[in-house]
């Protein structure tokens, strides 16, 4: 096998891990946040959720390996290109995550395949594709993941119960009127349906009887922790996966083995190192309830998982952070500014230093 080829596959294998390490808190930092378990439990949930999302990736979001193997730059990647790509995209995620900044994989990727292209074949680079396909899905998604965490869609502004507690009962028996036409039965029994809202330590009490069965905010809130780390696999893995095979029948490996490689990788990569970031996003954005990381669980996981569905390359650091930050509503004084402020730089930076990352590798390897 080609030398290059081979660390193609090995640093396609450490962006995953690196994205792991970042993203894998952006499902499951709430859950820590609002106190309902430790970081390093909820940064397991969220690994072993986005590993199942991962593996169902090139099934479920197909269209993302195309948009990011030829959607971008139309040019016939070469080793060296990939390898570019590759650095530039680790480059940046990796620094970010060492510093405990919640960065954008996409964008680092995004922004070396355009450092790269220009250097490969500056007329290769579909601009009208990045801006529509790429560009507007990515700035829209933080307005959008903030403007549904505030309205909850139309069920933020209605206290949630901690508890809903559901019983089924017997009743007492009906005496229907036999001289009626209409009546053949008398002395029928129906059952009754209970349903009690409160807190969870009184559906606690109401869930002795047999009968009921209680949904509460906290198990609704892990379920939507681990279906947003289900969509952030979706969505993360094609893009790595693409890259990864920007050469071709020339790697020589199966584009499935590549897909196991990557999703365990980003698994690995979220356990070692995701804590980190998670903490973070889960108390320093602003401070939430347990229902509020719920609310803001469930608009990443609606987003990051139709984009996903769609083709539409969205950043689950974006939506998660506009999620988060939504959950203050109009109490603006709720949020740390200055750490919004700082994440917005970074987020500008993001592209550019992957890019020059990337066409610098470009021009010393090709």
């Amino acid at each position: 096998m080609n030398p290059l080829i081979l660390v193609t596959l090995l640093l396609t294998l450490v962006l995953a891990g690196v994205n792991g390490g970042n993203d894998v808190s952006k499902g499951v930092a709430t859950l820590a946040g609002a106190g309902i378990t430790r970081y390093r439990t909820a940064i397991l949930w969220g690994a072993a959720t986005t590993l199942l999302g991962s593996l169902l990736s090139l099934t479920l979001a197909a269209r993302m390996v195309s948009l990011f193997s030829t959607g971008i730059v139309a040019a016939p990647p070469t080793p060296s290109f990939t390898v570019a790509v590759l650095l530039g995209a680790i480059a940046w995620v990796g620094i970010a995550t060492l510093t405990r900044l919640p960065v954008s994989t996409t964008h680092a990727i995004v922004g070396a395949l355009i450092g790269a292209g220009i250097q490969l074949a500056p007329g290769a680079i579909h601009w009208g594709v990045l801006f529509g396909g790429v560009a507007v899905p990515l700035l829209a998604s933080v307005a959008i993941s903030y403007l549904l965490s505030t309205t909850g869609l139309g069920l933020l502004s209605v206290a949630v119960p901690e508890c809903i507690c559901v019983g089924v009962m017997a009743s007492s028996p009906i005496t229907v009127d036999t001289s009626s036409a209409a009546a053949v039965t008398s002395g029928v029994s129906l059952p009754v349906i209970d349903v009690t809202t409160g807190t969870e330590t009184a559906c606690r009490v109401h869930r002795r009887n047999a009968t009921r069965f209680g949904i509460t905010v906290t198990r609704a809130h892990w379920l939507t922790s681990g279906t947003t780390s289900f969509a952030r696999g979706l969505n993360d893995t094609p893009k790595i996966v693409a890259i990864g095979a920007l050469g071709g029948p020339a790697l020589g490996v199966d584009p499935w083995l590549l897909l196991i490689g990557v999703s365990i990788a980003m698994a690995v990569g979220g356990l070692l190192g995701g804590v980190r970031v998670a903490r973070v996003l889960g108390e320093k954005v602003v401070h939430m309830s347990h229902t509020e990381g719920f609310k803001a669980n469930v608009t990443t996981a609606l987003l990051v998982g139709i984009g996903a569905n769609l083709g539409l390359p969205m950043s689950t650091t974006h939506v998660a952070t506009g999620a988060i930050a939504g959950v203050a509503g109009t109490k603006v004084v709720r949020l740390n500014q200055r750490l919004l402020r700082d994440f917005a730089l970074v987020w500008t930076l993001t592209p550019l230093v992957a890019g020059l990352v990337a066409a610098g590798v470009l021009a010393l390897v090709r």
